[in-house]
């Protein structure tokens, strides 16, 4: 199932999205259910999955490893297949390790789900204009990786079909939200990695 186009774009921008991302990720997130193992990207990506499900046990939250999130999630799927992975990353982000989407694509896990939560801007260092306010689609790129499940939400109405998708794609799958332009308000979060490190696998393995 997908919707994205690849070429056409080189003359063109994509449309800027007017959509809340707070609210976009939080119903996705509703959607998948409490037992998805959630990998989530710097700045406002990691920050729209602690306003939705809190500073939960089950969500590992990037502090500065930029471009990461999506690699980390693909072996983690691959390392655990019985349970469920999801990415939630931003478009600066995944711009920076684009080239992970055709390692995804190879690979094809069942078990997991990329979001990129897309506002056209470098959250993390700025909040400078990135590629994809200047005509670059991601989603066309991870069709041309070749994902197999991929699809852009410009609407509230299009969530819904955005996270059946996501629940029930036989391959690896990519949603991409084009959300509003704006630099959310900052998450606070307890910065131990260790601490961290330690909790994702207690959830993740059942054991300290």
């Amino acid at each position: 199932m997908t919707d994205a186009k690849p070429g056409g774009r080189a003359a063109g921008k994509t449309a800027t999205g007017h959509i809340d991302r707070r609210a976009c990720v939080k119903a996705l997130l509703d959607s998948q259910g409490d037992d998805v193992l959630i990998i989530a990207g710097l700045a406002g990506a990691k920050g729209d999955v602690i306003a939705a499900v809190g500073d939960a046990p089950r969500v590992f939250a990037f502090g500065g490893a930029m471009g990461a999130a999506a690699s980390m999630g693909l072996g983690l799927a691959l390392a655990q297949p019985d349970k469920r992975v999801l990415v939630i990353t931003g478009d600066g982000e995944l711009l920076m390790n684009v080239g992970t989407l055709a390692t995804i694509a190879i690979a094809n896990p069942a078990n997991l789900g990329v979001v990129c939560v897309d506002n056209e801007h470098y959250g993390e260092t700025g909040f400078q204009r990135s590629h994809t306010g200047l005509g670059t689609d991601l989603a066309a790129m991870a069709q041309g990786a070749g994902i197999g499940a991929v699809r852009t939400v410009r609407e509230m109405a299009e969530l819904d079909e955005a996270g059946d998708m996501l629940r029930q794609s036989n391959g690896a799958a990519f949603v991409l939200l084009k959300v509003a332009v704006d630099d959310p308000p900052k998450v606070r979060i307890h910065w131990d990695a260790a601490y961290h490190k330690n909790r994702f696998r207690q959830a993740l393995l059942g054991q300290p």
